[in-house]
């Protein structure tokens, strides 16, 4: 795969194809544009948007859960003054981000990508999509695949099978398929989750329903942060967005690392901190201990953040109110805990978690050989064993997700700068060090990672097999190591010429 304006195999319709056009795709298309500038690629979206998750979900009050000097991508400053940002803003920024690289051209919307066959003769991938509405299905070649489908099933999230769902008289949503002429002006709303999506939720709704209840069988952790970053605002006055990107962005991680690093070392003393930061917050009656104080350790599970305290503000208020208890049934007026307490609602909100589900559930072979995600191990957490010129990009779970993609999409420019350099064509991770054990990809406790981890790749032991959580480890070994690799397989294949596929891109 040659950096010029010339494919290096005829016989392939691009270097590189990508799938999913959201954070992970658009980001891997911004860095082959930019460090790659002769390397062919096409983006395949299954949706008629960009966006992926920011343009899927549509439920009120949707925002990042990470600041935006560190969500956005690094080549891009983030220029809003908004920290926490709103669903909205994220969308904007993704769409300024393809009108600046000229990405527009390369997107081929409607083709959700069913199968992916790499031919080892050819050295290859032919990749099947499916155009919604009807039977037929484009063929894409390509040299390598990149795989930017993030590691939620966009189809489906999940919601336990509640008794008495069916005698409800209101209404009852998922966040993930939210109607958007939904009105809850006035109305009881219950809202079932403690998570991430219910916490943001409930301070959006209590604005104008006439009351919401958060009921949750157990507490997570939740922190306040300030939505507006004044330090990186007045940085950007002084010393313009690039210079202040750089900086706020360094402090930003120094402080998410901090506090990740100090929870795994002084969990008790973390979980004092972050408990007495909730109970400063709210009035003084207030039963934190039932309410707000987990059974785990701070970081066994993602923190959740809310911008300004908001969720703490509604409850203040008295717009809102937190119920801990289990779910004995619906009923036709509401929920009947176990408790014996009833729960009147107008409208349920099961936010109760997503899915997790492998890249896509794209089906992946290598000479006619199903390789199911499972059974591979994470090759630098970006690149499978067993699967040749195969690239993925799964974000951190306890930083900002595209910090990661960034470094291997860099890390990704450079092996095909590698290869490039001594003549190979495909390049294949092989695990045979016995001595590696494969282990989880994640460790978190959280109910959708124990759900879905098991259908994703394993990660190792040690070596490059591992999966670092860790952005300063991760910067180490993507972006400043050395890109050959004992685990590595390079070779030279002679491909062999094709006609021009339905799906061809130009």
């Amino acid at each position: 795969m040659k950096n010029t304006t010339t494919s290096r195999t005829p016989s392939a319709d691009v270097d590189v194809l990508i799938i999913g056009a959201g954070i992970s795709g658009i980001g891997a298309a911004s860095h082959l544009k930019a460090r790659r500038p002769g390397t062919t690629f096409v983006i395949l979206e299954g949706r008629e948007s960009i966006g992926g998750t920011w343009d899927l979900f549509r439920y009120p009050g949707i925002r990042s859960d990470s600041d935006m000097p560190t969500f956005g991508y690094g080549f891009k400053p983030w220029a809003h003054r908004k920290s926490i940002a709103d669903g909205h803003l994220i969308l904007d920024y993704l769409r300024q981000t393809i009108t600046e690289y000229g990405l527009t051209r390369h997107i081929r919307f409607g083709h959700r990508v069913v199968s992916a066959e790499f031919s080892s003769t050819k050295g290859q991938w032919t990749v099947t999509a499916q155009q919604p509405g009807s039977r037929k299905k484009a063929k894409f070649t390509a040299r390598f695949l990149f795989l930017g489908t993030g590691m939620y099933d966009h189809d489906a999230g999940h919601t336990p099978p509640f008794t008495g769902v069916e005698d409800f008289a209101g209404t009852v949503v998922h966040p993930q398929h939210w109607p958007q002429d939904l009105d809850y002006t006035g109305k009881h709303v219950v809202v079932i989750g403690s998570g991430a999506t219910a916490i943001t939720l409930i301070p959006s709704m209590a604005r104008t329903a006439g009351h919401v209840t958060m009921l949750q069988r157990s507490p997570s952790y939740v922190f306040s942060v300030p939505a507006r970053d004044f330090l990186a605002h007045t940085l950007r006055k002084l010393l313009g967005h690039k210079r202040a990107h750089q900086i706020v962005r360094r402090k930003n991680i120094m402080f998410t690392r901090g506090v990740f690093k100090a929870s795994r070392r002084m969990p008790k003393l973390m979980r004092r901190l972050l408990i007495a930061n909730v109970r400063r917050q709210l009035p003084g009656h207030f039963d934190v201990d039932t309410h707000f104080t987990p059974r785990y350790d701070p970081w066994d599970q993602r923190l959740c953040v809310v911008p300004d305290g908001d969720l703490f503000k509604a409850i203040s208020a008295g717009r809102a109110s937190v119920v801990t208890d289990h779910i004995d049934r619906f009923t036709r007026t509401g929920i009947r805990l176990k408790s014996g307490q009833e729960l009147t609602a107008d409208i349920i909100v099961t936010a109760t978690g997503l899915t997790m589900s492998p890249f896509g559930k794209i089906r992946l072979s290598v000479d006619g050989r199903e390789a199911k995600p499972s059974d591979t191990t994470a090759y630098k957490a970006m690149m499978l064993s067993g699967v040749p010129n195969l690239a993925f990009a799964l974000g951190y779970t306890n930083l900002s997700w595209t910090l990661k993609v960034d470094l291997v999409c860099e890390h990704f420019c450079r092996l095909l700068d590698h290869m490039d350099a001594h003549g190979y064509d495909t390049v294949e991770p092989i695990l045979d060090d016995s001595s590696v054990e494969r282990v989880p990809y994640m460790d978190l406790t959280s109910n959708y990672v124990r759900r879905g981890i098991e259908a994703f790749p394993r990660a190792g032991t040690s070596g490059p097999w591992t999966v670092e959580m860790a952005y300063e480890k991760d910067v180490a070994r993507l972006r400043q190591g050395p890109v050959d690799d004992a685990a590595l397989r390079f070779t030279v294949s002679t491909p062999v010429l094709s006609q021009s596929r339905p799906g061809r891109a130009s």
